[in-house]
C-alpha cells in the first residue's frame, strides 16, 4: 500500500481512498500498532500555515486525510490529485464497522456529558459487539493525567476525540508516545452526528459537495468558520500562480 503524500498549503496528505484507508488502519488493528489519524480541511490547513505549534502537532501524525471537498479540489488545481475525499465522520463510521465485527474496544472522548452518554448508547445499539472501554467528556483539566492513565490501563483499540481542532489534535501529539497500541484520531464533532444532536446532510448534499452549505444553512453560527473558505481558496491560487510563472 502506497505512502504516497499530496502536499497542499505545506500539509501531506495521503493519497487514498476511503477503502484503502479502512483496510490500512484494520492492519494496524490486527498488528496492534499504533496510528495517530488527522482528517483535515480547509480551515485547519490554514490553521497549520500560522501557527507554528500546530505544524508540530500535525507532523507527529501517521496520516492527515482530505476531510472537506475544497482539500481535494485544491490538490487537483494544483496539478497533484487526491482521489476522494476521506472523512472523519465516514472513517468513524467504519471503523466501528470493523470493530463490530472483530470484537474491537474503544474509548471516546470529548462532547457534553450528555451527547457522550447518547453516543455511547448508539454505539451499543447499532455495534453491539464493540466493547466501550471507557470514556469521558470535553470538559476536564488538561494538566491532569487522569484520561491517558485510563486509556494506558485498558488499551482500547480505537480512541475517538470528540474535542474539535486544534485541541483534538494537540492533545494527541502531546501524549502519543505515552501509548503502547491504538488507533488514535480526532472527528470533530461526530459524537453529536451519531447521538443524534445534529443532522448530517442528506446524501444528495453531499454527492454534489455542498455538505458545508447545508451545515451552514442549518447552523447560522457556523458563518465565522465559513469565511475560511474563500481564504483558502485565494491562497490556492496564488499557489498555482506560484507554480505556473
Amino acid at each position: 500500500m502506497s505512502n504516497r503524500t499530496v502536499s497542499v498549503l505545506g500539509v501531506d496528505f495521503l493519497h487514498t481512498t476511503m477503502n484503502e484507508m479502512i483496510a490500512r488502519l484494520s492492519g494496524h488493528l490486527e498488528r496492534e500498532e499504533k496510528a495517530f489519524v488527522v482528517t483535515a480541511n480547509p480551515e485547519i490547513v490554514l490553521h497549520a500555515q500560522e501557527d507554528e505549534a500546530y505544524r508540530t502537532y500535525l507532523a507527529k501524525a501517521s496520516y492527515i486525510t482530505a476531510d472537506g471537498i475544497g482539500v481535494v479540489k485544491a490538490a487537483g488545481l494544483l496539478g497533484d490529485p487526491l482521489p476522494e475525499r476521506v472523512t472523519g465522520f465516514d472513517m468513524f463510521l467504519s471503523l466501528l464497522e470493523v470493530a463490530n465485527e472483530r470484537k474491537f474496544s474503544v474509548y471516546l472522548l470529548g462532547a457534553k456529558e450528555e451527547v457522550l452518554e447518547k453516543t455511547i448508547a448508539a454505539i451499543e445499539r447499532q455495534f453491539p459487539q464493540v466493547e466501550v472501554a471507557g470514556s469521558h467528556h470535553g470538559y476536564f483539566d488538561w494538566d491532569s493525567t487522569e484520561i491517558e492513565d485510563e486509556i494506558r490501563l485498558k488499551k482500547p483499540d480505537l480512541v475517538f476525540l470528540a474535542l474539535g481542532f486544534p485541541r483534538q489534535e494537540k492533545w494527541i501529539a502531546e501524549r502519543y508516545d505515552q501509548f503502547e497500541k491504538g488507533i488514535f484520531m480526532g472527528i470533530g464533532g461526530s459524537f453529536d452526528v451519531l447521538a443524534g444532536e445534529v443532522k448530517r446532510a442528506p446524501v444528495f448534499w453531499q454527492k454534489i459537495h455542498l455538505e458545508w452549505f447545508y451545515r451552514l444553512v442549518k447552523q447560522p453560527s457556523r458563518w465565522r468558520r465559513m469565511l475560511a473558505l474563500p481564504v483558502f481558496a485565494g491562497r490556492i491560487l496564488r499557489e498555482k500562480r506560484k507554480r505556473t510563472s
